[in-house]
């Protein structure tokens, strides 16, 4: 897969996705989202252990943060999380802003990735998260443009393979394709393999 190989900045996806974890209340928590497996509960906890193992990743500091597969079990929310996640997400960010995050390979989730592959995904998972978020909990969404391009960089030639091998299913589930017209964060949400309609019930 091509991945952009330009040193971009996770720090305004970050900041925004900081500013939706702290419009959601204690009410939200168990509400459905756009992952069926998870409640809001659970992708904040899948947040909480995301920002740690992308930031450790990024110092190469590699262990049981970064060598954990996300899929082992359910994640668990801790009870800090509102103190807790804007603190790791601007930690995530200034981890990789050194450039000798870029460099060489890194683990995380277990796997060996180089380390501009390892920056991509996680600016990813935090803006696809974050939308998960904000639409499970009825705020407005705006992530940067730039940072909508690396990941559309990243989630497009994913959904191509998918066209040409029955196989892949991308990252989060097959990949919606919408016109290109359509907005660009549409579009992202559409290739993870979301519904950019969702709505919660």
């Amino acid at each position: 897969m091509d991945m952009k190989v330009d040193l971009f900045d996770l720090g305004p996806v970050c900041r925004r996705v900081a500013g939706v974890v702290g419009g959601i209340r204690d009410e939200h928590l168990a509400g459905p989202t756009p992952c069926p497996a998870y409640t809001v509960r659970e992708v904040l906890g899948h947040l909480v252990g995301l920002t740690v193992a992308f930031r450790d990743a990024a110092r190469k500091e590699l262990g049981p943060t970064t060598d954990t597969s996300p899929n082992s079990a359910l994640p668990v929310l801790v009870d800090n999380w509102r103190e807790l996640l804007p603190g790791q997400l601007d930690e995530l960010a200034e981890a990789w802003r050194a450039p000798e995050a870029w460099e060489g390979a890194t683990r995380v989730g277990g796997v060996d990735l180089p380390g501009v592959v390892a920056a991509t995904v996680a600016l990813n998972e935090v803006l696809i998260h974050g939308w998960d978020l904000a639409r499970s909990t009825g705020q407005e969404y705006d992530p940067d443009e730039a940072s909508l391009q690396v990941s559309y960089g990243m989630l497009a030639p994913a959904a191509e393979q998918a066209d040409t091998d029955p196989a892949p299913e991308g990252l989060f589930g097959p990949p919606i394709v919408l016109p290109a017209g359509a907005p660009l964060l549409d579009r992202v949400i559409g290739l993870s393999g979301r519904d950019p309609g969702w709505r919660p019930a």
